[in-house]
């Protein structure tokens, strides 16, 4: 690890406290003049060290830029030990993931971007995604199973991000079938699971779990911050690195025990449409049907008026319809 490196990971650790040049130095066994210029090549990244007399430096909770060391931090041993890494500005992060792959990546890499120039969403949709206002995040495995499973993933990292966010900043939220995030109403996640597949094998070679989330809205075009959420209220501090840890500390204990469905049962308690009348689009046409339950491969059990006029039970698996409440959430 880099003197910078070093560096930055001291103050994360010590957010808020100052701690001197000379601490610095001697914990890292280096020079005064390693550690100023540490310090420095630090400020032209971005990061707003305070700096004062007879006191030292200073990292403040203001300043969450992210990067591996604050992430690291809170990483449990499960989750550490990945490959970790973090872009000012990408096309997609599932996109870069896509590219590595054909390098071949390992299992559990993790990409992240500050800003994204052509984020997505499910059905080809884009994901608006500046810089300094959300969480974008890839997270690469080569499962086990077959494409059949494939939802479970996406099902997983819903329930991955509502456990960090609970566990961070004390906020219940909800899902909407199958990979939106709500709170409070809106929606401030959405979530894309892209597979590489085997089709000779009937496997999945790859996949790529795109987590998006707005964590502040405010400088959002009007027409979008009219129906995005975010997680921020009211000028409150979200401390990114801590978040991203959470979730990923989340998303790896729910991977272990994937196919035992166990955390399928939590899916279900955040589910904002099982009991809910929802219309449904399908090949065009909108149907209206009762969300009764979520099965436990994810998909959605609806009683629906069929083209006979019998009424019956269905599974929707992802990708079949595009889903709303006829309250209006989307």
């Amino acid at each position: 690890m880099s003197v910078k490196a070093e560096v930055l990971a001291i103050l994360e650790a010590n957010r808020e406290e100052h701690i001197s040049g000379e601490e610095l130095a001697s914990r890292l066994q280096v020079s005064r003049t390693s550690i100023w210029k540490a310090i420095k090549a630090l400020r032209e990244e971005g990061y707003e060290i305070e700096a004062a007399n007879n006191r030292g430096y200073c990292l403040p909770q203001t300043n969450d830029l992210l990067n591996e060391e604050g992430i690291s931090l809170y990483l449990n041993e499960r989750a550490s030990g990945y490959p970790l890494e973090i872009y000012k500005i990408l096309d997609s992060t599932n996109t870069e993931c896509k590219r590595r792959v054909i390098d071949g990546a390992p299992h559990g890499l993790t990409i992240l971007a500050e800003e994204q120039t052509g984020g997505k969403g499910r059905l080809g949709r884009n994901f608006y995604s500046p810089a300094k206002t959300g969480i974008y995040m890839s997270i690469l495995v080569h499962p086990a199973f077959d494409g059949n499973d494939a939802m479970l993933l996406t099902t997983a990292a819903s329930v991955a991000v509502c456990r960090g966010i609970k566990e961070v900043l004390h906020k219940e939220t909800q899902i909407k079938w199958v990979n939106d995030i709500y709170l409070d109403g809106r929606k401030i996640c959405g979530i894309l699971t892209e597979a590489i597949s085997n089709f000779e094998m009937g496997k999945i070679d790859s996949a790529i779990v795109g987590i998006g989330i707005n964590y502040r809205t405010e400088d959002f075009p009007e027409e979008i911050r009219d129906r995005a959420g975010s997680l921020e209220k009211n000028g409150e501090h979200i401390p990114r690195n801590q978040l991203v840890a959470a979730i990923l500390n989340a998303f790896w204990e729910i991977y272990d025990t994937l196919e035992s469905r166990e955390f399928i049962k939590e899916y279900r308690e955040r589910s904002m449409v099982i009991g809910q009348q929802v219309r449904l689009q399908e090949n065009g046409e909108w149907k209206e049907a009762t969300a009764l339950d979520i099965d436990d491969n994810g998909g959605l059990i609806v009683q629906m008026e069929e083209a006979d006029g019998s009424t019956g039970k269905r599974v929707l698996q992802t990708g079949e319809i595009t889903l709303r409440l006829k309250t209006g959430l989307l």
